[in-house]
């Protein structure tokens, strides 16, 4: 799955909060913390960034080559 561009819910866009998004949590702070702080405040726009898995690494190994 590529990066999640809307809130599937409400249609809020999403996809420039990703970046910050991944790199404060891979910095070792708390997801919930930085979605405030990014401003996210509805439950449906913050479950769309929690749950997003970048499933697109596992789908690139199996990229077929003609």
């Amino acid at each position: 799955m590529i990066i999640p561009v809307r809130c599937f819910t409400c249609g809020s866009p999403l996809a420039h909060y990703w970046e910050e998004f991944r790199k404060r949590v891979e910095n070792g702070e708390e997801p919930g913390k930085v979605l405030d702080d990014l401003g996210i405040k509805r439950y449906c726009c913050r479950k769309m960034l929690l749950a997003h898995v970048p499933a697109i690494y596992e789908v690139r190994r199996f990229k077929r080559v003609l």
